[in-house]
């Protein structure tokens, strides 16, 4: 008998799954709804919300986002069977039923929460086939999703007035609140409205809505669905509501992560709500008081550097600014990143043994293969330290640390470091790209200066909580990545950058209470198109950018001038309370004695000596020859080199063993130093070749120069020789053309067509280059 009966029932529970599945091939689940697309921030708000396809708002509501209350109220409302039938209710449709026939009672189609959401999936007339129709999709439904999944959509589904669908989007455009956040009063007058949303409209008919909502509480309070207290407090909140626009924060990252995740209705971003509020506003306020001096956007970047999240993201300073180009994302925007690599580039110096904190660096007009750079203020300083180099943010030490580096050494890094302009100019780039020559983004440079926070590692920016580079651990940090330079020059660099003796500091800030404690870096691109400023703590980098979408300079345009004040604001307002502490000398960092004069590991004629921090087993152990000691006549007048140098009569001197092209520059400004005196002229021995042969600083070789023949432009001739050479010789296509001192500024006319320009010096050293001159 059992037997019989198990056969029975699988035998019957198998005919039911064939029928399920021949409805599913008959009549197919229609498609999910189509949500509007929402950005929320860490926190769960909504911080952006979009129509979706069909003009409509419809924000998906969550599951964790349906209240007890707001349950209890819909299911008590519209089917309180709800939970116990399989998508039809027999008892409701024979009720229904006898009241439609008999015209007893109000008229009901005996829906349950199901049959509407089957309704509400796929709208048709209403006729007793479709009703029909609906009822074997309420049944399929119920096979295929949980009581919970339906209930949930079902309020995502509801009408609201106008275009307005969904428990989420009616609670944010009328009461400014996510559905969980809804008080009592509130949760059951979005109960009440989707059954007569034209005639209950939020905002119009509040009235007869305050009146239908404290019918239906004391209702569920009569049925015991609330406490007492509950609905007492309840009916009295008054019901002041209006619709409100959709949030719109953040829209630069809004729309960039719905284009990257076309089919998620909610992407949840890791922005700080409050922090996004603020640094629009500040950033929007700020750039209004620049409009008279044609400066018109900026763009603002805030990163967590212990998780690499953005936190703050502000693509231009209004973007309802049309007349401004306001919908431009200025963080991806490609440009001129000016000075702003520089840091990078001395860290990795640094690491390759190339340079430490105190070493001495030329800064003299210096011609570098035909490209001769200069200073943003157009002057030189002779030499200078790294340190002064870098907080001074000078062009020509840069370039010369860039060229004996190499190009691709640093242009190699920046493509570790996602820099996509880079990566798509492999073969473009030389030695201007130091100086803004390679284009960047606010976001590659921001992440670039994170890893300089982060001790040297680099990892790609988070920007949702589901980012890939998200590692779950008990401290939330991200993850450690790769290490692009070492954390001791990382700190060398930050310990440089957070100095205050130094030219781009804000005017008036020298002393201001409200300086933040921060490493930063400005940048000034070609024209004065682009101003940058980025600055880092422990706790945050943020990055600005200030200027013109369209590209067009302004005088007053300089990162020192208009971006940092900006950056300084910013640090103040929202990340006033990061901890005090500071980054501290890492384990692989020392100190050593070092010439003062150059930088090196104290020579012979050392006697001034300063501390300097060095990497062990990396920074370079050469010897200072800053001085060198000179064979000299006893009256001074000559110098014998050790082939020519008498028995006796001479005596021994220290003379200053400077570059060719720092000597020039002394002799060009008229700086005094210790000069060598002329060679023995009886000396027979005449060293020739190319070390320490003259420079050639004009013109620049392998140029075309075009000159007006009616005008009688000339060339300049121009050179930088060593300490000892005296006088020079010129050639123009191996025929000579005249002698000249070291230093001077020599002029001629030359001739149409490719030439060779030669220059000896009384050392017999010769320098040769190629040039072209065109007539016009």
């Amino acid at each position: 008998m059992k037997r019989r009966v198990s056969i029975r029932f699988f035998a019957g529970l198998g005919l039911l799954l064939l029928l399920l599945a021949g409805l599913n091939l008959a009549f197919p689940l229609p498609h999910p709804p189509q949500y509007s697309p929402i950005v929320t921030a860490a926190d769960g708000s909504v911080l952006h919300a979009f129509l979706n396809p069909t003009q409509k708002w419809r924000m998906k509501t969550e599951l964790r986002e349906i209240t007890p209350a707001l349950r209890t109220a819909i299911v008590a409302k519209e089917d309180r069977w709800f939970y116990y039938h399989l998508g039809v209710n027999p008892l409701a449709i024979v009720k229904a039923a006898g009241r439609n026939v008999f015209g007893q009672g109000r008229t009901t189609g005996a829906s349950t929460i199901t049959m509407q959401v089957a309704r509400l999936l796929e709208p048709k007339e209403r006729t007793l086939g479709n009703k029909l129709l609906e009822m074997l999709r309420a049944v399929q439904l119920e096979a295929h999703y949980s009581k919970d999944e339906i209930l949930q959509l079902y309020l995502n589904l509801v009408p609201y007035g106008g275009n307005v669908e969904g428990v989420k989007s009616a609670a944010l455009l009328y009461f400014q609140q996510p559905p969980d956040y809804l008080s009592l009063a509130q949760t059951v007058t979005l109960a009440i409205i989707p059954n007569r949303p034209r005639g209950l409209v939020l905002g119009k008919n509040n009235a007869a809505v305050l009146q239908e909502r404290n019918r239906w509480l004391r209702r569920f309070g009569e049925q015991g669905l609330f406490t007492k207290q509950d609905i007492e407090d309840a009916l009295l909140e008054p019901l002041d509501v209006q619709r409100h626009a959709a949030p719109t924060l953040a829209p630069h990252l809004a729309r960039r992560l719905v284009r990257q995740l076309p089919h998620e209705a909610i992407v949840a971003s890791t922005l700080n709500r409050s922090k996004q509020a603020k640094a629009e506003d500040l950033t929007r306020n700020y750039v209004r008081r620049l409009h008279e001096l044609g400066i018109s956007n900026a763009a603002v970047l805030v990163i967590n550097n212990r998780t690499r999240a953005v936190e703050a993201y502000v693509g231009s300073a209004d973007f309802q600014d049309a007349f401004n180009q306001g919908q431009v994302d200025g963080i991806q925007a490609v440009r001129s990143p000016g000075s702003t690599l520089k840091p990078f580039l001395y860290a990795l110096a640094m690491d390759r043994g190339l340079l430490t904190p105190k070493l001495v660096l030329p800064d003299v007009p210096t011609n570098f293969g035909g490209y001769q750079p200069e200073n943003f203020d157009k002057h030189c300083n002779g030499e200078v330290t790294l340190e002064r180099a870098l907080a001074h943010s000078l062009n020509i030490p840069a370039v010369r640390v860039l060229s004996e580096m190499g190009v691709p050494t640093f242009t190699d890094k920046l493509r570790e470091a996602d820099f996509q302009s880079v990566t798509q100019n492999r073969t473009q780039l030389g030695l201007s790209s130091i100086l803004g020559g390679c284009g960047a983004s606010l976001e590659e440079l921001t992440n670039l200066y994170v890893t300089l926070a982060n001790s040297g590692k680099y990892a790609p920016l988070r920007w949702t909580r589901s980012s890939p580079s998200t590692r779950p651990s008990a401290k939330n940090l991200a993850p450690k990545g790769t290490a692009l330079v070492s954390d001791a020059s990382a700190f060398l660099v930050t310990d440089i950058l957070s100095q205050l003796t130094r030219p781009d500091l804000p005017i008036n800030y020298q002393s201001s209470m409200r300086l933040p404690k921060v490493a930063w870096k400005t940048g000034t691109s070609y024209g004065r198109r682009d101003a940058w400023s980025i600055g880092y703590n422990r706790e945050y980098t943020i990055g600005v950018w200030v200027g013109n979408f369209s590209g067009q300079g302004a005088p007053a345009l300089t990162g020192a001038d208009v971006a940092t004040p900006l950056l300084f604001d910013l640090f103040n307002t929202i990340a006033y309370n990061s901890p005090n502490d500071w980054f501290q000398p890492p384990a692989s960092l020392d100190f050593r004695l070092v010439c003062a004069e150059t930088g090196l590991l104290p020579g012979e004629h050392c006697p001034n000596q300063i501390i300097d921090y060095f990497l062990p087993g990396t920074s370079s152990t050469q010897r200072c020859q800053h001085q060198k000691e000179v064979l000299v006549s006893a009256d001074g007048q000559y110098a014998y080199c050790r082939a020519c140098a008498p028995a006796t009569g001479f005596r021994r001197e220290l003379y200053p063993n400077m570059l060719p092209e720092v000597l020039a520059y002394k002799e060009t400004q008229g700086i005094p130093y210790h000069r060598l005196p002329p060679h023995n002229p009886g000396c027979q021995l005449v060293r020739g070749g190319t070390e320490r042969a003259p420079s050639i600083t004009s013109p620049l070789a392998n140029t075309e120069y075009v000159l007006n023949r009616h005008e009688k432009q000339q060339l300049l001739l121009s050179c930088a020789a060593d300490n000892e050479v005296r006088q020079v010789y010129w050639y123009v296509n191996d025929r000579f053309l005249r002698a000249a001192s070291a230093s001077e500024r020599v002029f001629f006319q030359p001739p149409p067509g490719p030439l060779k320009i030669s220059c000896a010096d009384d050392h017999g050293r010769n320098t040769d280059i190629q040039v072209t001159v065109t007539e016009m």
